[in-house]
């Protein structure tokens, strides 16, 4: 049996690599010396897998260096792909990784990639990235696959193993072979793709697909608050019909669908075709923090508050509840725009890890907020045990008339001053 390198060790390569783990051999990769460290211990940081499960995976070993994954015939590449600050795809985690392959790349060998990308990307960057690296023929000496993640983070019930994978190969043969490899421990069962570049194409959609639905969602809510008309309301009453779909106004942030949208149109511009509706969906969604800022200091004002140096909480940074991960957190963005506005703003939140928040976004976390010295709060990641709380209690953190701001809508109608 071949034994499996997972690169990367995430949100996406851990569940994958102990998944694995319980079945046969596999060393997990990353170049992060101090998460090998903590993983070796049973420590896994995003919580995505527990030390029970990490125990279970008897076939599970971890390295930081190359030389550790250089008896693996199979390697599956799980490195994250962000965009830049010009909303462009960076592929350089993908390309140093292909790198680090290639360099312990032999004949036979199979390496599968899970980043998402855009459509050709593996092809057309990954494997000459490889073939120069190892010396080594493309579909002759070694072969490439695409089997695009879809992880959750924070999501307890959709595990790896009970998501249907979506698999696909460089040659029918080694499609075969990577649809039998997740077919050995998906237990949601595998749908293998025509061609690696179909594969890549099918993820990049999922969340293009879930940021445009997002997006009509935040466009209505800006029109029914002009109409004072519950956005939530509405959709409560829309949902009775069977095939209205569910979706919510909110932050679109995170690893996925803030971010995949671009490298489709990232590609579709270097073709010559220029996308008008994914973009427009994408300037909805991005505008979203700095519309929720203005829309919390109207209130204020309403409330007679002053709003230059007035005092805000905000409770939860990360880009979603129940889950660790400051990657492209827009809750940032309501930050930013309050203090623009002259407010001071506090940030609290229970999930992030407060180093990371200070070195990823200038933030010092406060762990125990003051209570009655709010002029306003922000619930803005209704973590479980934010979410727990009653609007009394959350308004115990607010001076008299203090505004509450329930930007997800999980208190109870009328509960809150504020809401999306």
């Amino acid at each position: 049996m071949k034994k499996i390198a997972v690169v990367g060790l995430g949100y996406v390569g851990l569940p994958l690599a102990a998944a694995f783990g319980e079945k046969r051999d596999v060393v997990g990769f990353d170049i992060n010396a101090k998460r090998i460290n903590e993983l070796r211990k049973g420590i896994d940081f995003t919580r995505e897998v527990s030390g029970e499960e990490l125990a279970a995976a008897k076939g599970l070993s971890f390295s930081e260096t190359v030389e550790g994954i250089s008896e693996c015939q199979i390697y599956i590449v799980t490195v994250p792909t962000p965009i830049d600050e010009f909303k462009t795809p960076d592929l350089t985690p993908l390309i140093k990784a292909s790198e680090t392959v290639g360099k312990v790349l032999n004949k036979g060998d199979i390496v599968i990639y899970e980043s998402t990308v855009y459509p050709g990307a593996t092809e057309e960057v990954c494997v000459p990235v490889l073939e120069r690296v190892s010396g080594l023929t493309f579909n002759s000496d070694f072969y490439a696959g695409y089997s695009p993640e879809r992880i959750n983070p924070g999501d307890k019930e959709h595990r790896v193993t009970t998501i249907k994978k979506v698999t696909s190969g460089s040659t029918p043969t080694i499609a075969d072979e990577v649809d039998a490899l997740y077919a050995g421990i998906i237990t949601a069962g595998t749908h293998k793709a025509s061609s690696i570049k179909v594969a890549e194409a099918a993820k990049v959609i999922e969340n293009t697909q879930r940021d445009l639905n997002i997006a009509l969602m935040n466009e209505l809510s800006m029109i029914f608050a002009r109409l004072n008309i519950d956005t939530h309301e509405v959709l409560a009453a829309a949902g009775t019909k069977w095939n209205f779909l569910p979706f919510k106004p909110g932050l679109v942030g995170g690893h996925c669908i803030g971010v995949d949208p671009y490298y489709l149109t990232h590609k579709a511009q270097a073709i010559g075709y220029h996308p008008e509706i994914i973009l427009a969906g994408r300037r909805v969604n991005d505008n979203m923090g700095p519309y929720a800022a203005a829309e919390l200091v109207k209130a204020m004002i309403k409330s007679g508050k002053a709003v230059a140096n007035s005092k805000v909480l905000v409770m939860g940074l990360t880009f979603k509840e129940n889950c660790p991960d400051l990657r492209n957190t827009r809750v940032i963005d309501v930050i930013k725009e309050l203090e623009d506005y002259g407010c001071s703003v506090d940030v609290t939140d229970c999930w992030a890890d407060a180093a990371e928040a200070e070195e990823e976004y200038d933030i010092a976390l406060k762990a125990s907020p003051d209570v009655s010295a709010y002029d306003a709060l922000v619930l803005a990641v209704p973590h479980q045990e934010y979410a727990g709380m009653s609007a009394q209690e959350l308004r115990g953190y607010l001076k008299p008339d203090g505004v509450l701001f329930d930007l997800k809508a999980v208190l109870p109608l009328g509960d809150a001053d504020l809401r999306l």
